[in-house]
């Protein structure tokens, strides 16, 4: 009796030190974007994201950054995060078509400014949004919105003003919004992945492509594009997406740490990509580009040529005329 006591007391023992083990043992968190380390989100996560989530849980929870598609493209980051094999992924819109609210991120001039947005996108808004995704996706936590960028038209050919448009193939994200509006414009649309964008300008697979001028730098498509057309058609959003059972497992107070991680690092990249547009102008400028701002008489036409697009997704969603009234009327 007394030897088995003995081994219970030891055993008892061994299992306490093993579960000690697992509490202290470290944990891994990989990050993986689509973006060249410049972009405002990028660079937030290296800045905020990383040092803060390390600091704040004492090195408990380590941070692994992966820019530039390094994990995959947008639809292997989107599918990597909610099958688990990926603890982070910050994405665009891959899910829209299961999860078609997810249009808003690409609505056309649904934003007076980029501060609007940024008040959109930090606010009540996308709190609300965040618990919706969580319920379509319970896989997933939606944790915070930041900025892709106000998305510009960029091409080889002559592009100063909408009749331009006319003829050309420009690369488009495969969303039902973006080829809407290229074709709307005249233009033929082709869905290319970002990672093989470069490749497909240098080599006239396509004339041009929409993205934003921090893109349009942090992918170098400088080097291979001639003309840019300021339409800010799109204020597009990136989202920091986790996997459920990845937060889960964690402490309550490790959950927290990681979730004001991610609202403080996109409050940086907004910040960061607001203040970036007017050096971004002059840097492409200084590469030989010519620049165009769309003047509001263009934009008004730019918005009746694609007003089937529009009337469509009104028709088309219960969702789309609530929501993007309430996001017209935040201050």
């Amino acid at each position: 009796m007394k030897y088995g006591k003995k081994l219970i007391v030891v055993l008892c023992a061994a299992a306490a030190v093993f579960t000690a083990c697992q509490k202290s043992e470290k944990i891994t968190l990989k990050v993986g974007d689509n973006w060249g380390a410049t972009h405002p989100v990028a660079a937030a996560l290296d800045s905020v994201f990383k040092p803060q989530i390390e600091r704040e849980t004492k090195g408990a929870v380590s941070v692994e950054i992966y820019h530039s598609g390094t994990l995959g493209n947008e639809a292997d980051l989107w599918n990597g995060v909610r099958n688990g094999t990926i603890e982070i992924a910050i994405v665009g819109t891959p899910m829209n078509q299961e999860y078609t609210t997810m249009m808003i991120s690409d609505w056309p001039f649904l934003y007076r400014d980029l501060n609007h947005a940024k008040n959109v996108w930090t606010g009540a808004i996308a709190d609300e949004m965040n618990a919706e995704f969580h319920a379509k996706f319970p896989s997933t936590y939606m944790l915070a919105w930041g900025p892709n960028s106000a998305r510009t038209f960029t091409s080889n050919k002559q592009l100063t003003g909408v009749d331009d448009f006319k003829g050309q193939k420009f690369r488009m994200p495969g969303n039902p919004i973006h080829v809407g509006i290229a074709q709307n414009l005249g233009a033929s649309a082709q869905v290319i992945p970002l990672g093989e964008l470069f490749s497909a300008l240098e080599t006239g697979v396509v004339d041009g492509q929409d993205n934003g001028m921090v893109t349009i730098i942090s992918e170098a498509f400088y080097e291979v594009q001639k003309f840019i057309y300021e339409t800010n058609h799109i204020i597009a959003t990136l989202e920091i997406i986790a996997s459920a059972p990845f937060i889960d497992q964690l402490s309550p107070e490790n959950q927290k740490i990681i979730a004001a991680a991610a609202k403080d690092t996109m409050a940086k990249a907004w910040d960061d990509y607001i203040k970036s547009v007017d050096s971004d102008r002059a840097f492409l400028v200084s590469k030989g580009l010519t620049v165009t701002a769309c003047q509001s008489a263009d934009q008004e036409k730019i918005i009746e040529l694609i007003k089937p697009l529009t009337d469509q997704l009104y028709a088309q969603y219960d969702w789309a005329q609530p929501l993007t009234d309430r996001i017209k009327a935040i201050q």
